[in-house]
């Protein structure tokens, strides 16, 4: 399934005429100097995010591992909002953060990433916001299995927020996205962990890196070196894409129409691998006039497109007895 945000509303819908026209006029531009322009989306949403309905109810720094940046951050819904299932039971999200492998916390500036959190708790939805350690201490895999550390602690803890452990979605933007794809696809880092993976409900990557390269027109080709190794020629068979075929769990794609440069056709790339393996085409949906920030700092704005196609997505993974 593809779908197309332009076909049910304009870009940028909750900010004001003068930060769209600003937010429009940026997209052509945003690989000219990406860390400005990020810079400018998060200026932009921070104010409208700060002043947004939010989760009650968020416990901090919970540490899944031994390392300081092995923490999450969970954010509950309030009970008005649980699913109305007999034995009380949530669905939950992890939603692991970008920063180009070398750089990002699951916390910007007190608003962004954590509003992807929130918009999703008052969904009804347990919501997990998930750091990891860096490239320069972690390099490849170590993002990966820091998701699957993440994984499996949200598990072991279930009951104490009520969630399913059979209804886990993992969500990962940019880096992170690689980080996910990496964990639940790549077979050199599955083994053993095949119990875990299944216990995976779906995968939803946003503005993922999916390839691991160093052109030279890619912005971001030295942190890409400093995570995946100096030998380029392990490059392909670290990369997501290639696995495409390695795990059936259920799988949904997003991009902007502004990326990083080649995340798209990378989307694009592992949307076609799918397809091929599986017979029938994963949800893949574009954001026309986003970019690749504001993909994620729009959540919890009053603009709700994207989160509502990843509910749909949700909703359409069957349920197991």
């Amino acid at each position: 399934m593809v779908s197309d945000a332009s076909a049910t509303m304009a870009p940028f819908g909750a900010l004001s005429p003068e930060q769209q026209r600003r937010m429009l006029d940026l997209g052509p531009r945003w690989n000219d100097d990406i860390l400005a322009h990020r810079k400018a989306v998060i200026d932009c949403y921070t104010p409208l995010l700060a002043a947004a309905e939010k989760s009650p109810h968020v416990e901090r720094d919970l540490a899944y591992g031994m390392n300081a940046r092995q923490v999450l951050d969970v954010f509950t819904p309030v009970v008005a909002h649980r699913t109305g299932r007999a034995d009380g039971l949530r669905e939950a999200v992890l939603f692991v953060h970008g920063g180009a492998f070398v750089r990002g916390n699951k916390s910007v500036n007190g608003e962004v990433y954590d509003n992807v959190c929130h918009w999703f708790a008052r969904q009804g939805i347990v919501a997990i916001n998930v750091e990891y350690r860096l490239a320069d201490e972690a390099p490849w895999p170590g993002g990966a299995q820091d998701v699957a550390h993440a994984i499996a602690w949200v598990r072991a803890h279930a009951a104490r927020w009520q969630i399913d452990p059979s209804r886990l979605f993992l969500i990962g933007h940019s880096a992170g996205g690689t980080h996910a794809a990496s964990c639940l696809f790549d077979p050199a880092l599955r083994r053993g962990r095949d119990a875990l993976c299944s216990h995976v409900a779906g995968l939803v990557l946003i503005s993922a890196r999916l390839f691991a390269d160093v052109d030279p027109r890619n912005p971001n080709a030295g942190p890409v070196r400093t995570y995946f190794g100096a030998d380029e020629a392990c490059y392909t068979e670290r990369s997501p894409l290639t696995h495409a075929a390695q795990n059936s769990v259920p799988t949904m794609i997003a991009i902007a129409e502004y990326e990083n440069r080649f995340l798209d056709d990378y989307g694009a790339a592992f949307f076609l691998g799918l397809l091929r393996q599986r017979g029938t085409a994963p949800r893949f949906v574009q954001m026309r006039g986003h970019n690749h920030t504001s993909i994620v700092a729009h959540f919890n704005s009053g603009e709700e497109w994207l989160g509502r196609e990843i509910l749909a997505f949700m909703a359409s993974v069957p349920r197991h007895a």
